[in-house]
């Protein structure tokens, strides 16, 4: 049986491979502290000038956290959630903050978790399979390592638009990078021999871009205080260029849990005015209680395990939804000096 995480060195590159393609290389608890711990060596091993990380397999980079492994461990009083999320924030964060470039070939699905292992990253390199999402909402989850409340899919060329990568590789391109890696001269100047390689193999700008023209409206909705008032404005939007798209999201939004949307668009207007680290670890104190919830646990039930697409969500309405419920998402379990995530940014 071959390891989940593979690692390997040539031309002074590291090469981190995820290899769970049949689980769409989620990530495990095992494969965040190996990962974790072969960053730590080769930040320090002076060998090694730059990091590639991507999955195995031609569907994905990273759907996210093994969410059935997580489920087993919630629903049967386990400690393995709690020690995941814990270590992938750490981890993530880590990433945000590495002294070498660390490149992620975010080809395929990547959703969740594996967001959070690329967009701290120097380059972020997508292709034409690229679907990237945070849909954390669909079931009953907020969205920890990134942002966005409808969790909709996004291909290359809005990924790029919206600044959530840096390059676009062609097929061919990307077939031949790993070659095109190991067989790079270097200069003195590492990080700008990285760049001009992708600069010379890849593409910033993808024609077919489709949300910079719905910029103007998506800021507009969106930046409503409460989700409530979001969805009356979404509901009110009749201009011709934004109808459809005000409808369909409106749609998305309300099929996903109340409760946790008022959440999470709590969570996004105090993210706004906090640093990376104080992000981290307000979201492992949400992701504490998420886990106490029924939301998280019933729509996991719903969406991946039984697949009957039928969430029971508590309560049903938004307009149920109280400050009573809301306010426990963002109470610290832990003190200052007790927090797991506490000197992070040491």
């Amino acid at each position: 049986m071959q390891p989940e995480i593979l690692f390997d060195v040539r031309n002074h590159i590291g090469f981190v491979t995820l290899n769970r393609p049949a689980a769409l290389n989620s990530l495990t608890l095992l494969m965040v502290q190996d990962l974790a711990a072969q960053l730590e060596d080769w930040a320090s091993d002076r060998s090694i000038y730059a990091v590639l990380v991507r999955g195995s397999g031609d569907k994905a980079f990273c759907a996210g956290g093994d969410i059935r492994a997580l489920y087993q461990s919630i629903t049967t009083a386990g400690t393995m959630h709690e020690k995941f999320f814990a270590e992938e924030y750490r981890l993530d964060y880590r990433i945000h903050r590495y002294p070498k470039p660390y490149l992620a070939l975010m080809n395929g699905i990547t959703l969740g978790g594996g967001m959070g292992i690329s967009q701290g990253a120097a380059l972020r390199i997508v292709g034409d399979s690229t679907r990237m999402a945070m849909p954390e909402t669909g079931i009953g989850l907020f969205p920890d390592v990134g942002a966005s409340l409808t969790g909709n899919q996004i291909r290359a060329a809005d990924a790029l638009a919206l600044r959530l990568a840096d390059v676009y590789l062609r097929p061919a391109a990307i077939a031949g990078l790993e070659g095109a890696l190991s067989s790079m001269r270097w200069s003195s100047d590492p990080v700008a021999d990285v760049e001009n390689l992708m600069r010379s193999a890849g593409v910033q700008d993808v024609q077919g871009a489709t949300l910079p023209a719905l910029r103007p409206a998506i800021d507009e909705h969106f930046s409503k205080p409460d989700v409530r008032d979001i969805i009356a404005s979404l509901a009110a939007e009749m201009r011709p260029e934004y109808r459809d798209w005000a409808q369909s999201t409106l749609a998305t939004l309300q099929r996903r849990s109340p409760l946790m949307l008022a959440v999470t668009a709590r969570q996004l207007g105090k993210a706004a005015k906090m640093s990376l680290a104080d992000c981290f670890r307000m979201e492992l104190a949400m992701m504490h209680q998420s886990c106490k919830e029924h939301d998280f646990i019933e729509g996991v039930r719903a969406l991946i395990i039984d697949k009957d697409n039928a969430p029971r969500w508590q309560p049903e309405r938004l307009e149920d939804v109280s400050e009573e419920m809301i306010a426990p998402f963002f109470r610290s379990p832990w003190s200052a000096s007790g927090h797991p995530l506490g000197g992070l940014e040491k």
